[in-house]
């Protein structure tokens, strides 16, 4: 009789299972429709308007573009500077990652979260901030009393500033899940410190470090805002390239050859991050999670620590504070200055007072977290049930608005959604819709490992006493996952604040965001326009981080290495 019963019950399992899968891929129908028509149609759009001439493809162009010198060394430096950028943020943010893996110190979650904000304030906060420390009449500038020629430099750490999180949380994350016996086991058969972190620790850490890298190579490589801001005229990327070839030039041939070579780089370095988080989910299988964080001890890890706290006061902290600093300090000392002339429109900048950009932006931010949440769920849902080829492609079609140009992004909204029933380019939804393009994959990368870690059982259970797929989420997952779904619209609305690749073509001049107001105000110039700057800035930093402290306060796993 129970023989019996066990088969039927999993007969009914299996059924929920299948019904489960056809579920999934109802599920992924309307996140594929909406990164269809809102960036797979745009994107093409652009590129088949730069390349098809005439009613003919000329192919050729691409080796017209690739050829000529400047394009090269555009290529060459934003190659070479994400190289450099990704070896920098390693060496700098591994001490970090291993103190959060391993150390108990007070205070240690409020400064989790300040190591977390640089990740989320908007690119041109981040280049408004190293602009402050290191630019014109900034700090280095002021101390050297000798304009020094850092630009360079100042690209580099400013990416190394933005990455510093990623680093941190991927790599930690799982650092703090290996169990340490083991590198003391190998201690005790005689291995040096060294040669026990190198041949047991390492090996374990190593698909946590690539995807981390990969991860940090991609946000560099497309870097658009901290380059456009401090690299001027003789440092471009591709992608500020493309925006200089779209909107000054009105190249599309060659913005659309240099938008297909920093899709094939994005696309080539998504498969491998995908692959090493592959290996990342089978090595933690082998780990022991329960190594629990110590109180420093010896002179060694207190300095370890004081190091780590070094770095992050002149890193994060200085930045960020010259920034503060130049928003107060007005020509006749400090003040509020710069604020008050938030509310007047006298400056020529805009059509409206400056100070409405931030209520524009909250506006926008707000909808497109909701377009975010609601896409990103239901993809997080169809992609709980790890499945074949079609799922993880659709896993790395979610990925792709974080690596392709916002810029072609952007454009190709205002040359494909103006006829009907798409006539949009006059409407204020443009900008969530662009927003919720780069949301989106911070709701399924935060929503999603909390989704798997749900016991499947619960969901077969469900199915056993009769209960629909649609029911059985509602009732089993969604109860789990609440404070997740509450963390990752926390990211989406940090992120859609600071979206800017995009917003810069679609964001009217009576409607500016934060992040395009503040291009615009550095883009002019004058002692008030750059103080305005700052002062907006500051705004912008103020808001992505309290609303970073508050994910920080209801974040459900203290070691996730997930965003």
């Amino acid at each position: 009789m129970d023989l019996a019963r066990t088969e039927v019950t999993k007969s009914r399992s299996r059924a929920g299972f299948g019904l489960g899968s056809a579920a999934r891929l109802g599920l992924m129908a309307l996140p594929v429709a909406f990164f269809a028509v809102f960036f797979a149609y745009p994107v093409s759009a652009i590129v088949a308007r730069g390349l098809h001439i005439g009613g003919v493809w000329r192919f050729g162009r691409v080796a017209e573009v690739l050829g000529q010198s400047d394009i090269r060394h555009v290529l060459w430096f934003t190659t070479w500077q994400a190289l450099a950028s990704t070896a920098l943020t390693l060496l700098i943010a591994l001490p970090g990652a291993y103190v959060f893996a391993r150390f108990d110190f007070p205070g240690k979650q409020v400064l989790r979260a300040v190591v977390t904000v640089p990740f989320v304030l908007p690119t041109v906060v981040v280049g408004t901030a190293f602009l402050a420390l290191i630019g014109r009449g900034g700090l280095v500038d002021e101390l050297w009393g000798v304009r020094l020629d850092t630009t360079v430099w100042a690209i580099l750490l400013a990416h190394v500033f933005f990455n510093y999180a990623v680093v941190v949380r991927t790599v930690g994350g799982l650092w703090s899940q290996l169990d340490p016996r083991q590198e003391e086991a190998a201690r005790m058969l005689g291995a040096s410190r060294w040669t026990a972190w190198r041949t047991v620790t390492l090996p374990a850490l190593g698909p946590a470090v690539a995807a981390a890298a990969l991860m940090v190579f991609l946000f560099t490589f497309t870097s658009f805002g901290v380059v456009q801001i401090l690299g001027g005229p003789a440092y471009s990327t591709l992608e500020v390239e493309i925006y200089r070839q779209t909107a000054q030039l009105l190249d599309l041939p060659t913005a659309a050859v240099l938008t297909v070579v920093q899709f094939a780089a994005v696309g080539l370095i998504l498969a491998v991050h995908a692959w090493t988080v592959r290996r990342r989910e089978s090595a933690l299988k082998l780990v022991d999670a329960s190594a629990v964080a110590r109180r420093p001890r010896g002179a060694g890890q207190w300095s370890l620590l004081g190091l780590v706290m070094a770095t992050v006061v002149l890193l994060i902290l200085l930045p960020l504070g010259v920034l503060i600093q130049r928003s107060f300090d007005g020509p006749d000392g400090f003040g509020l200055l710069y604020f008050r002339e938030l509310t007047s429109a006298e400056g020529g900048a805009f059509l409206v007072p400056p100070i409405e950009a931030v209520w524009n932006s909250l506006h926008y931010a707000i909808v497109a977290t909701a377009i975010a949440v609601v896409i990103g769920g239901l993809a997080a849902a169809a992609l709980t049930r790890r499945a074949g080829r079609l799922v993880r492609g659709f896993d790395a079609l979610l990925m792709l608005p974080l690596g392709v140009s916002a810029v072609t992004v952007g454009f190709g909204f205002l040359i494909t959604l103006d006829e009907p029933p798409l006539d949009l380019r006059a409407s204020w939804i443009l900008v969530p819709l662009a927003q919720a393009l780069v949301g989106v994959p911070f709701v399924v990368r935060t929503m999603l490992p909390v989704l798997r870690a749900v016991d499947g059982r619960l969901r077969e259970a469900a199915a056993v006493l009769g209960a629909s797929p649609l029911r059985a989420w509602r009732e089993v997952d969604l109860p789990m996952v609440r404070r997740a779904l509450l963390i990752a619209a926390g990211f989406a609305f940090a992120v859609s604040l600071g979206e800017f690749g995009a917003t810069v073509f679609i964001a009217r001049p009576d409607n500016p965001t934060l992040p395009v107001a503040v291009a615009r105000l550095l883009g002019r110039a004058g002692d008030l326009n750059y103080g305005q700057a700052m002062a907006l800035s500051t705004i912008l930093m103020v808001v992505c981080a309290v609303s970073l402290l508050l994910l920080e306060r209801i974040r459900t796993d203290r070691t996730s290495g997930e965003f």
